[in-house]
């Protein structure tokens, strides 16, 4: 168990019996995996490659097989580590006769506000959602991308230091998409540790510090976004006053030809291109 890790997975492995004879499946096949504290984690690979099992067995909604999680230094599935996380599944499904405040409220004592801080916490998370203007619009009057900041609204009320996003952006259009975005920003500048699932790849290139890419169960790739998309076998030299000539010289010749090397960087793939590289297809492809 790491302290400093706001999710450790050790040995993680989860297998399900599936049909009449009772075949294993095997969805998560010996994960190994440390979650830094005040980071944007994303979390990534196709469908059917054990990312939403692996959500569920560390807020202790599935049991696994074998393996330990600890969330931020406890044992996962107890009180003491879910009153620390927030969580707002892929598909959410509120009652629809609720105002969002309401919703909002009645999370928050579920979730252990004291009373007398109830009213400040809903109005603080609402505000960070940007929906106070339609907080006291019944929920079956929402759009998709409302629907998706008023759970955000709901999994952080109780101010919990881990946030698990599981595809927070599936069917928002861009504009709302890019809400959520700075949303995440919010919770990070805050010191907030954020998991995001996404198939979004693009917005999980531009929000998250740290990547883990999963496909078959495995960890096929983790570490930082910057270096994990370089190309450390290529680089990028930028000059100024580039001529002709010295565009058809070496670079030992750039000198001469009065051009000036001003940086030399690694270039980058895109996350898309890596993630293609790396999975092989989604189980139920």
């Amino acid at each position: 168990m790491t302290t400093a890790s706001a999710i450790s997975v050790q040995g993680l492995t989860k297998d399900f019996r599936v049909g009449l004879r009772g075949l294993k499946l095997r969805a998560v096949d010996n994960l190994t995996l440390e979650i830094p504290r005040g980071q944007v984690f994303g979390l990534l690979g196709p469908n059917g490659c054990g990312k939403s099992t692996t959500l569920k067995i560390v807020l202790g909604l599935v049991p696994a097989t074998t393996g330990t999680i600890s969330i931020l230094g406890s044992p996962s599935a107890t009180a003491a580590a879910r009153q620390r996380t927030g969580f707002l599944p892929e598909a959410p499904y509120f009652h629809k006769f609720l105002t969002g405040r309401e919703l909002v409220e009645y999370c928050a004592r579920l979730s252990g506000v004291p009373a007398d801080k109830v009213t400040a916490a809903v109005e603080a998370s609402l505000e960070l959602a940007a929906m106070t203007e339609a907080a006291n619009r019944p929920i079956g009057t929402y759009s998709k991308g409302m629907l998706q900041r008023i759970g955000l609204a709901q999994a952080i009320v109780h101010d919990p230091e881990l946030v698990i996003l599981d595809e927070p952006t599936a069917g928002v259009d861009p504009v709302g998409s890019a809400a959520i975005g700075r949303m995440i920003h919010a919770m990070r500048a805050k010191g907030k540790t954020i998991v995001l699932c996404s198939h979004l790849l693009g917005q999980v290139e531009q929000v998250c510090d740290r990547v883990a890419i999963m496909d078959r169960g495995r960890l096929v790739l983790e570490g930082r976004v910057d270096e994990v998309l370089a190309q450390r076998d290529r680089h990028v030299i930028t000059v100024e006053a580039l001529s002709p000539a010295a565009r058809a010289a070496a670079e030992a010749a750039l000198a001469a030809h009065g051009a000036t090397v001003t940086s030399i960087t690694h270039p980058r793939r895109s996350l898309e291109d890596l993630f293609r590289e790396l999975v092989t297809g989604s189980r139920d492809a």
